[in-house]
Formats: C-alpha cells, structure tokens, sequence
C-alpha cells in the first residue's frame, strides 16, 4: 500500500520547487485580480492558490494540472451569487458556493459521468481551448498597458484594445514589453528556459523599483495578510438559492480542466483519467471551501506557467500551494511590489503559448471537414461571446449534432459475393438496384442502428419489385445490442413487401440484444422459422447458415 502510495505520488524533482516557486508567485497578483474583476475580495482569489492547489495536485489524474481559481470560473461565481440575490463578499456565500461546486465534481466523478467529456469532439475543445486562452489574454491587457478595453465580449474588447492603441499608458507598456523580452531573451539560453519566466518577473521587478517606474503594483490590487487561511463555515441557508449555480460554476471548471490532460500529457506516460481530475477537482473545492477559497478548477493559464517554469510531477503543483502560503506568512510586503505590467506580459506570454500550442489541432480541424470547421469556430465564438455556461452546452449540443450527421453518414450496406477463383472468401461490392428473382443476395448492415441512418439505409435496400423467390440476406453482426427502434420499422416494412412480391429476408449474425427487440416487437413471426440466426463464435457461421437455407428455401418453391 504504501509502496503503491509512492509511485502514485512520484518524486519531487529539481526543477519542481522552481517551478512551484514561480507558479506561486503568478498565484498572488492573478488570484487576486482575477476575484476582483468579479467583484470578489481579492484574499479569497490569492487563498484560492493555497489549499485547491495542494488538494487537486495531490490526487489529480492529470499528473501537472494545477487546481486554482481561473477568470472563468470568478466570473461565473459572482453570476450565480447575484443571480441568487446573495452578496458576493460574503464568506459564508462563498464556501457555501464552492463546498457545494465540489461535491457536484465528486458526484460526477462517482457516477463516471467523466465518459461525457468523450462525447465532445476535438473540433469543439479546440475551440473552447483558444477561447479561454483569448479570454486569459483580454484579461491582463489592462495590467499589461494601463488601458482597460471596454465591451461585452472579448472579441470586441481586443479590438477596442486596438483601436485606443493611443490611451495605453507608455511606462506600463514599455515594462511589459520589457518583460516579455527579458522572458525570449532567457529562453535563448537551453539552462534557463526552464525558469524564463521567473528570470523574467525579478529582473522587470527589480529593475521597475530601481529606476522608479511610475506603474500598478500588486498593493494597489489589495493589502495581502501576513496569514494563512482560516477556517471559513458555509452558510446552509444559501443552499437552495445556489442549487443550479453550483452545478454551472462545476460544469465550468470541468470543461475547462477537460482541456487540461490532451494539452499537457503526463511526463510519467501515465494516462490520465477524466473522473479521476473531476474527483480531484471536487475535493479540491470541498477543502478549499473551508479555508476561505472561491471556487476552483483545473487552470489552463496556471498550468501552462507551472510547465514553463519546469514542472515534471505533481508535486510541482504541491510546492506552488505551500510556496504560495510561505510567501504570504512570511514576505506578504515584497510580493506586493510586483508590478503588475510584469504580470501582465507573462500572461500574454502564457496565453499566446496556449493559442500557439492548438495550432496543430486547428490546421487539423480545418483540414478535416466544413462541419468540424464550423463547429470549432462556433464554439470559439461562443465561448468569447456567451457566458461561459452556455458556450459550454453550446458545445456539447454541437458535438452532439456533429456525431449524429457523421454517423448518419457513415451507415451503408455492402454486397458480399463469393470468390468465384476460391469459392470460399466473399468480396465486397455496391448493393444491387434490385433483387434478381430466384437468388440469394447478401448484403452486410454496416452502421450503429441511430435512427437518423435509417432514410439513407432504407434507400439503399434492393427494390422488391419483381422478386419472386429471391432471399435477401442481411447480416446483422455490427448492429449494437440496444438498437433504435426505426431499425424495426424499417425492417418490417421491408418484410411486408418482400412478402408481397414472393421473397423473404433473413437477418444473419443478430447480437442477443437484438434477437430479444426482435421476438419482443413481433418481427420474427413476419420473418419466420430461421429468419433469424444469432451471432455465434465464428464469425462467418450464421452467414453459411442462412445461404444454406436460402438456398433450401428457393429450391423447395414450386416453379
């Protein structure tokens, strides 16, 4: 047990502490900002970095995630307290909000709800993905140039950004700019590209104090207590007003750590697990709720920052939180002479890495068809435009409609022929306009029985019109236990005018789920004795079989 505990947990390496270190240094002005452009005290944004970081790095599948507040997540949260008429300032509001957001997470991850995430295509996540990481970026151009860009969706914010390119303040542009340089500068160098972005933030901060450079500084945000969290017990009378809210503050942070685990796979080759990180997530929030956090989820920007700054276990995840909580006990003061213009540009770096990093998957989703193409900008629209809560169903209603078109056109029947050079092998071929009287023909059912294939099957059944003795034999192997209903309709109709013109059909290879529908539905009465032959062990033994009584059967009809 013990020995299984440490190979979970790994060991520590090196560049972990480093990246830990920068990571929670990042964790005290992004926390703090992102709770207050929500309307959050800013202590609660900095605690969030704290106790969810260590819980969520601790048991999350996702072996470098980092479990913190994001600007997603803030926003969503102060939504749901004013929709519920409940003052986002309040701490009982807030653990009663975040407590409750986890134990959604733990209740998806016990009921594996984390297999619905499969169900959203890479078009879709791919999407969602740069639209957070444009929405990480629109979020620090203020800090970054001193001018807050002004609409209600970030598409239009970046270009108002743009147009007021003659408002942004120059002291903090230039620092920023300074930032970002000194970041390429050190990356240049194959030892430092590791800690780049730590190299970066002392020599801005150090250089911004020395030369007295008029800009925001983290103090400006809010004063950071020279404590650790304390306990904070939520408010149950908020309960039934925050019901829904929760279930859409959780369905933020899990679609957003969904993201997560294809973009930064496990350094340990280690797969990760999609409710193992909702579990995570939940006691991540749970925890975090009782020691004065709002709420978290896995953070696409504090993650990319962790890796950057060298992450290679969780425990880099782990340092970040206690780094953090050091940090804040014992030099509060000098975290907050971190100007933030230096924040704002190693943001900018994070999220343009995060944008450059989908560019494979972008080309890709372009590349592969319209329908992919246009889900992935719909969701990226969405995602910049909407609330985060209903880019997200946005989402799944797209790849939903995007799986039934795909499947709908995937669904064909083809002809098998016999080898006439073997007389053994079948060949594969396209299905004939219309049953040959007195023959056997064979046609394999390729599809998933989704009742929105079943137009262009039905369409490609042989027309019956003059089948007299002829016996279609349809094999039924790739057809699922629980198929659809139309599947019946559209086979009975088919039986009913074979009848009619003197053929029979014989379904061939049916799996027991279908055999039941089949006999509960009536079907095997119009099909008749062997008109149904379940699947067996070899594959191909339910198709000899009904050859053979086709074959009987034509020969026993009276000419």
């Amino acid at each position: 047990m013990r020995e299984s505990l440490r190979r979970s947990l790994g060991k520590p390496k090196p560049s972990d502490v480093g990246s830990g270190f920068v990571t929670g240094l990042f964790s005290i002005p992004e926390g703090m900002a992102y709770a207050a452009i929500a309307g959050f005290n800013p202590v609660a944004g900095l605690y969030a970095g704290v106790v969810p970081a260590i819980v969520g790095s601790l048991t999350s599948r996702t072996v470098l995630m980092v479990t913190t507040l994001t600007s997603a997540i803030a926003l969503t949260s102060q939504s749901v307290l004013s929709d519920a008429g409940l003052d986002p300032k309040n701490a009982g509001n807030i653990a009663t909000l975040t407590i409750m957001a986890g134990i959604v997470m733990l209740l998806m991850a016990v009921l594996r709800l984390g297999a619905v995430m499969s169900f959203v295509s890479n078009a879709v996540m791919t999407g969602f993905s740069t639209g957070i990481a444009l929405q990480i970026i629109t979020g620090v151009l203020k800090d970054a140039t001193g001018y807050k860009p002004q609409g209600h969706n970030r598409l239009y914010q970046l270009g108002d950004w743009l147009a007021h390119i003659g408002q942004w303040k120059l002291a903090a542009t230039l620092v920023a700019l300074a930032t970002i340089a000194v970041w390429a500068l050190a990356r240049l160098v194959r030892r430092l590209e590791a800690v780049a972005l730590l190299i970066a933030m002392v020599v801005a901060s150090v250089a911004v104090a020395v030369l007295g450079t008029d800009v925001e500084l983290v103090r400006d945000i809010a004063h950071i207590p020279a404590a650790l969290p304390g306990f904070s017990a939520p408010d149950l009378s908020a309960v039934p007003h925050l019901l829904g809210g929760a279930v859409a503050v959780a369905l933020v942070g899990l679609a957003q750590a969904a993201g997560i685990g294809p973009s930064v796979p496990n350094p340990d080759g280690s797969r990760s697990s999609v409710n193992g990180d909702f579990a995570a997530q939940g006691l991540a929030n749970v925890a975090g709720g009782l020691f004065q956090s709002l709420p978290s989820g896995g953070s696409l920007s504090r993650t990319g920052v962790a890796v950057s700054a060298g992450a290679r276990t969780r425990w880099a995840g782990v340092f970040s939180g206690v780094m953090l909580a050091v940090i804040v006990l014992v030099c509060g003061s000098l975290a907050e002479r971190i100007p933030m213009p230096v924040i704002g540009g190693l943001i900018l770096v994070v999220g343009g890495e995060l944008i450059w990093g989908k560019r494979h998957d972008i080309v890709l989703v372009l590349r592969t068809s319209w329908m992919s193409a246009g889900a992935m900008i719909l969701t990226f629209l969405a995602t910049t435009q909407l609330p985060l809560q209903q880019a997200i169903i946005l989402g799944a209603v797209l790849s939903l409609l995007l799986y039934c078109a795909q499947a709908a056109r995937r669904a064909r029947l083809v002809a098998l022929t016999r080898d006439p050079a073997t007389g053994d092998d079948w060949l594969t071929g396209e299905p004939p306009a219309s049953l040959p009287p007195g023959q056997v023909t064979v046609l394999y059912y390729d599809g998933v029985s989704f009742f929105a294939e079943m137009n262009r099957i039905e369409a490609m059944l042989p027309r019956p019109d003059d089948a007299r003795g002829a016996v279609l034999i349809l094999v039924m192997r790739g057809v699922p236990d629980v198929p659809s209903s139309s599947v019946v309709k559209v086979l009975r109709r088919y039986v009913h005018g074979l009848d009619a013109q003197g053929g029979r059909l014989i379904l061939a290879g049916a799996e027991p789920g279908l055999v039941r529908l089949l006999t509960a539905t009536g079907l095997d009465r119009d099909l008749g004795p062997d008109g149904i032959l379940p699947a067996e062990g070899a594959l191909f033994a339910p198709l000899e079989r009904a050859v053979a009584e086709a074959e009987s059967w034509i020969a026993g009809r009276p000419a």
